[in-house]
């Protein structure tokens, strides 16, 4: 990993906290990016709200919440106000990489994380955003069968070291305040992965 080269890069997660678990070490191991985190959902949640700024302050990036409906129903949204938050909430600037949900979730089965991959990756489709290079998260939990996990199949794969996993272990756990033994704190990924993608149509293609 190039931790000297800045970009500019944009993070769109659906909830506070999926930006450290799944891309977490990869933000520490590259300080010299320009990070901007985008959280759809959890703004009027005041604890949890407090707790992200809490995490992106010892991440080191900056970031803005949406407030898009996250109830235990987890009704559908509707797809254009999902977009229209995302377009709202993001800078309307060039990145040199956004990184987001992969439109299969990254676990059996959160459909605000599918919305969300299934989204930015429309938007760029469209044009509406704009970057270079896309990366959606690659993990997978065997249909429930175990904590998710990074596919080492991926297009990337980083293993953390101990002290910087440790950093992300201790925001899930410390700042968010997920117990021990609870599936966030034993999901929390000791290596990370990406699908990578320069094309739209290629990672529309690929999800499809």
């Amino acid at each position: 990993m190039d931790k000297k080269k800045s970009k500019s890069v944009a993070i769109i997660v659906a909830h506070p906290d999926d930006e450290t678990l799944w891309t977490g070490g990869t933000i520490l191991n590259h300080p010299s990016w320009n990070c901007f985190i985008v959280c759809l959902c959890r703004k009027s949640d005041t604890e949890r709200a407090e707790k992200f700024s809490k995490a992106l302050q010892i991440l080191g990036v900056i970031g803005i919440m949406g407030d898009l409906d996250d109830g235990p129903d987890q009704n559908p949204l509707d797809e254009n106000e999902l977009e229209q938050t995302i377009l709202k909430l993001l800078p309307s600037i060039h990145f040199d990489l956004i990184i987001t949900h992969s439109p299969n979730g990254e676990y059996t089965k959160h459909l605000r994380h599918e919305e969300t991959g299934k989204a930015v990756i429309k938007l760029w489709q469209e044009s509406k955003i704009s970057t270079k290079k896309l990366w959606a998260f690659a993990y997978e939990d065997g249909h429930k069968k175990y904590y998710p996990k990074p596919m080492k199949t991926a297009s990337e794969f980083f293993k953390l070291s101990k002290k910087i996993w440790q950093k992300k272990y201790k925001i899930i756990t410390e700042v968010y305040g997920f117990e021990k033994g609870s599936f966030e704190a034993e999901t929390t990924p000791k290596e990370e992965a990406f699908w990578h993608f320069t094309n739209a149509n290629d990672a529309q293609k690929w999800f499809s």
